[in-house]
């Protein structure tokens, strides 16, 4: 019976040394705004899971809701706009 156990440590080594390219870099930076609004939208929602909504609570959730929907639309107008590469 052959020992796979060297091989695998061999591949999770190798996979483990690779650090995000600037390219990858540049698509978190531009993603952020919306990563943040799903966060604030994703904390409103924690605080309502042990009780009841109140209505500051459901206002919190609209204006994080809000805030989500006008981060992907800023997102996707910007990436309709945006040319990478390639003649102008």
């Amino acid at each position: 019976m052959k020992s796979i156990i060297a091989l695998q440590a061999l591949v999770t080594t190798a996979s483990l040394d690779f650090e995000p390219t600037g390219a990858e870099l540049e698509a978190i930076d531009r993603e952020m705004p919306l990563i943040r609004a799903e966060v604030a939208l994703l904390d409103a929602q924690i605080m309502t899971i042990d009780r009841p909504a109140n209505e500051l609570d459901e206002r919190r959730m609209r204006r994080a809701r809000n805030r989500v929907l006008a981060a992907r639309r800023d997102l996707t107008n910007r990436a309709g706009t945006e040319h990478t590469g390639g003649a102008a």
